[in-house]
């Protein structure tokens, strides 16, 4: 996480543009916790990335005025490793565990008693010599963030007080987001550029952050001295994000599945070795946004390309076709 990345972030609720209804409730449970004296109930997050768990862990410590530790579930590889995390935390302190949904069923194990009753249970020594030692723990909150809400054990799912889904940002909020970080990066954006970048940042604050720096380093070089809406729509072209958001990996998929596969039902397995593209990349960073937008269909035989998609990319040879059968 850069320096930057820290300051684009806000700091409390307040600040935090969207998810109204995530920040409606936790709000009422943060004051709760407040007024009952306790630690915030553990709380799960979970959508796809850079829609803004991370953020949101540290705007709840720093409503509650709690320090926080971070880490994440492929770091803790052992239940020593999660043990020597839990001892360190202070009354009160949040624990964000990203990508928790990667926590190996051993640490798993140790994880439920700590979350419900702030303990821990350890074996100590190996052999006829082992034996079982109770370690206490503050009361802390465990802020969970994971992309596959899915692959996370019904056991750990049910250990959440709080469960909240992420959604995608509107074009209106990518805006106000946009403007914010152009305020605080020092860069001069009017509302028209602002609504270019969000309209093609894919309904996620991380990619309009990113598109926003490099659309800014092409105004710099360029020696543009204001980024409006044509200035924007230039430097995205040349990065090959079309006015709909689509990069070019994204239009690689579609075209793929159109020429090779009769525009699907295609495996993702298939689809994945036809592009050189990891599954998880294809799952994780595209296919979410091209079903969101309609482009793209999952079905149990594989992925179909919509007609929305066709006629986006301008390809009509085969859809009636397609879509008729």
């Amino acid at each position: 996480m850069s320096e930057m990345d820290l300051d684009l972030r806000p700091k409390r609720l307040a600040e935090y543009i969207g998810q109204e209804e995530v920040k409606r409730n936790l709000s009422v449970f943060i004051e709760a916790a407040r007024v009952r004296g306790e630690p915030l109930d553990h709380v799960l997050l979970y959508g796809h990335p850079g829609l803004g768990k991370t953020t949101l862990a540290y705007v709840v410590s720093r409503e509650l005025n709690v320090n926080i530790k971070v880490t994440s579930g492929p770091v803790i590889e052992r239940a020593g490793d999660l043990a020597a995390i839990l001892t360190n935390l202070s009354p009160g302190d949040v624990l964000f565990i990203d990508e928790i949904h990667r926590l190996s069923p051993a640490v798993e194990e140790i994880l439920y008693p700590a979350m419900e009753d702030f303990r821990l249970d350890i074996m100590v020594g190996q052999g006829p010599g082992a034996k079982s030692v109770r370690i206490s723990l503050p009361r802390f909150t465990l802020i969970g963030a994971t992309t596959r809400a899915g692959l996370i054990s019904a056991p750990l799912r049910d250990r959440f007080g709080v469960v909240l889904k992420i959604d995608f940002y509107s074009v209106e909020e990518l805006a106000a987001i946009v403007e914010r970080s152009a305020r605080i990066m020092g860069i001069d954006l009017d509302r028209s550029g602002a609504l270019e970048i969000a309209r093609r940042s894919r309904g996620t604050p991380r990619v309009a952050n990113r598109l926003l720096r490099r659309v800014c380093d092409f105004a710099l070089v360029e020696g543009h001295s204001l980024i409006n809406a044509q200035v924007a729509s230039r430097a995205l072209g040349l990065m090959e994000v079309d006015e709909r958001g689509l990069d070019r990996t994204d239009r690689r998929i579609l075209m793929t599945i159109i020429e090779k596969f009769g525009g699907g039902p295609v495996g993702i397995e298939t689809l994945a070795t036809a592009l050189c593209e990891d599954r998880r990349t294809l799952e994780d960073l595209h296919e979410p946004f091209l079903i969101q937008r309609g482009y793209l269909k999952r079905t149990k035989r594989g992925r179909v390309v919509t007609p929305l998609a066709y006629e986006h990319l301008g390809v009509f040879g085969r859809k009636d076709e397609l879509f008729d059968s």
